[in-house]
């Protein structure tokens, strides 16, 4: 496995590979993230690592809604572990994924707003808490390579995870419809969504109103089949129980909300 050291971003969120992720970074350890990402030669990658949160909370013990059980610290006062306990490693998802941040503008205030694009998923190895932010060691996650069909002529995993790509898009569809409470008409078409097995599976991942850990559970699956097949159930089972709930905002497919850190 091929292993790498990068600058590592806890949020209270999953990301997947192919979307979009915009964030809001006030934190000076965050800050100073942003500032040697930026310093980037523009032809190399700004790679960092987006791992959920198990413990802690993204902007320490002042998170909203979080007891306040010491004195809250100034921004520019936390560590970079403030708020993940005495073992960082032990407060996030082992399983992450790779951003890298196509836009770095500094405000005049001294914060940032990123736009970022998950890449490929990693296996958070450790975290390192000396520098002035976060850094972790990782390793690529693959999936799982697809399986030959059997001498008999069995259907292939490639095959498998093409089928089920096309059951998951007619339930998604169905529970866009009810989500947003929305026409036929006025859905997104097989002919905007990608045909991709792997792509179709991180997209409807990220855009169903799904918690954390089931998120992240899809992110960590061993290959596209295994993923596309929860997710069949997931969102037969989340139509049915949104056909008793109230219209809500249709979703957007390839981007997450914008991300405080």
């Amino acid at each position: 496995m091929t292993t790498a050291r990068l600058p590592l971003f806890p949020l209270n969120a999953v990301l997947f590979p192919g979307l979009v992720l915009p964030l809001d970074v006030f934190e000076e350890r965050y800050r100073a993230m942003m500032r040697e990402l930026a310093a980037t030669d523009e032809d190399e990658p700004r790679r960092f690592v987006v791992v959920a949160i198990r413990e802690g909370r993204e902007t320490a013990r002042t998170g909203r809604g979080m007891p306040d059980t010491a004195p809250a610290l100034d921004p520019g006062e936390r560590a970079p572990g403030d708020g993940f306990g005495p073992d960082p490693v032990q407060a996030f998802h082992r399983v992450g994924c790779v951003a890298d941040a196509a836009k770095i503008r500094e405000r005049a205030d001294g914060s940032f707003e990123v736009l970022a694009t998950g890449t490929v998923r990693v296996r958070l190895l450790s975290v390192d808490t000396s520098g002035p932010y976060l850094t972790a060691e990782v390793e690529d996650l693959p999936e799982n390579p697809a399986a030959e069909g059997d001498e008999a002529g069995g259907t292939s995993a490639d095959e498998e995870a093409a089928a089920l790509s096309e059951g998951v898009l007619r339930a998604f569809r169905s529970y866009q419809k009810r989500l947003a409470g929305a026409s036929e008409r006025s859905l997104t078409t097989g002919a905007d969504l990608p045909d991709d097995p792997s792509v179709v599976s991180y997209l409807v991942a990220a855009a169903a109103v799904l918690d954390v850990p089931t998120k992240q559970r899809l992110l960590q699956a061993p290959d596209t089949a295994t993923r596309l097949r929860e997710e069949l159930a997931l969102l037969r089972k989340e139509t049915a129980v949104i056909r008793h709930l109230p219209s809500l905002p249709a979703i957007d497919l390839t981007r997450s909300p914008t991300h405080p850190n």
